[in-house]
């Protein structure tokens, strides 16, 4: 216990304690710790570590964490996934938080045979026809999140749809699963537009295009500071009242809603993890993670924790090196925070409920309010083509 606790604040990593340190499992914690992501790999690296401080003991050995920063570049990520295979001879990597660095990892991690939790990016492809028994994903898939709202949504007596996103992959998977959903429900798209990514200032011209559609409610996907902008500009707009604004979750995460302010008040979303859930796990989870930082956790805090959460159950099994670990990780189960979740060994993504939540205002600001827990689904295969989980 005492070493997963070293391990997991970095203390670990260069202990020369031969005997015992050969015996742990060694962890590459491959995350953004600058750059534009740098807040998200913090919130993912806090909550692996308080994973390993609650449930380290069971896993009956130890964890030795090297930690490297991606910096959000692709070459940079690639240059210390070679280092921690390759020099560090890292037993198994976690982390990952852009599509397009994992992307860039994916074929030195399968080439390599080691074993690669992610916790967070979301491309499809990763679990479709970009799969790796080595790679299994414990966040989310982009069509995983935004499929659900389009059957709900219509539940709603929603009946046509205008919407947004910024123009790079994540924006078209995210709008193309809940499109695909939607208009099976029969509903309609009454218009779409996706802007430029990272360099839309104005969203005047996109929200006048909306309102003139004729479209019940609008449906985005936006995150970090591309969505504090749009959720600001969507209430100047005054398009709440008549045009109520819906979203993948990331729209309102926790780690930034409160820069959003009151116009992210009455903005439903959907996610699969808000604070508020309520169930035991999640509130072991949100009070060791608040001791620990003095503040309520992200999905992207979540998603580190489940992945070593993930790990422990692993090592459980008596898995210790890469191969026997690759195998244990496509077969972990567990009720986590986010509910009951497990891992579809026919594409190595996690399955898991998606929650339909409203953000309020509240005493000490702004919170989630949960208004539906919708079931959890396998994705679609996508094109994943793997050989059967071996015992």
């Amino acid at each position: 216990m005492k070493r997963a606790i070293l391990a997991a604040l970095g203390l670990a990593t260069s202990l020369a304690v031969p005997a015992a340190a050969e015996e742990n499992i060694k962890v590459g914690l491959l995350l953004p710790f600058s750059g534009v992501y740098a807040a998200l790999g913090n919130d993912i690296e806090a909550g692996f570590a308080v994973a390993l401080e609650q449930f380290g003991s069971e896993a009956g050995t130890g964890f030795d964490i090297v930690r490297e920063d991606t910096e959000v570049k692709p070459p940079v990520a690639l240059g210390k996934a070679k280092k921690l295979i390759l020099q560090d001879k890292v037993d198994v990597m976690a982390g990952i938080v852009s599509s397009s660095v994992l992307g860039a990892v994916r074929d030195t991690v399968h080439g390599a045979g080691v074993p690669l939790i992610v916790a967070n990016a979301g491309n499809d492809e990763a679990t479709g026809t970009s799969c790796s028994p080595y790679i299994t994903r414990m966040s989310f898939s982009n069509g995983q999140v935004n499929r659900p709202m389009g059957q709900w949504m219509h539940d709603q007596g929603i009946r046509k749809v205008y919407t947004l996103a910024p123009d790079y992959a994540a924006g078209r998977q995210m709008i193309g699963g809940f499109v695909e959903s939607f208009t099976a429900a029969g509903g309609e798209i009454a218009g779409q537009e996706f802007t430029p990514f990272q360099k839309t200032q104005d969203f005047g011209p996109y929200l006048a295009q909306a309102k003139a559609s004729g479209a019940d409610a609008v449906y985005v996907f936006y995150a970090g500071g591309e969505a504090i902008s749009f959720v600001k500009q969507y209430d100047s707009f005054g398009l709440k009242a008549d045009l109520p604004l819906y979203g993948s979750g990331f729209l309102t995460s926790p780690l930034y809603v409160n820069a959003e302010g009151p116009a992210a008040e009455g903005v439903i979303t959907a996610l699969h993890y808000v604070p508020t859930l309520d169930n035991a796990a999640n509130a072991a989870f949100v009070a060791a993670f608040q001791a620990k930082t003095g503040r309520l956790p992200s999905e992207f805090a979540v998603h580190g924790y489940d992945a070593a959460r993930a790990l422990i159950e692993a090592a459980k099994t008596g898995a210790h090196d890469r191969a026997s670990l690759a195998e244990a990780l496509r077969q972990v189960s567990f009720d986590g925070p986010r509910g009951k979740l497990s891992i579809d060994p026919a594409t190595n993504n996690i399955v898991q409920p998606v929650y339909v939540y409203e953000t309020v205002a509240a005493e000490g600001g702004l919170t989630q309010k949960v208004l539906a827990e919708l079931p959890a689904e396998a994705d679609p295969a996508n094109g994943c083509e793997m050989a059967p989980v071996s015992n």
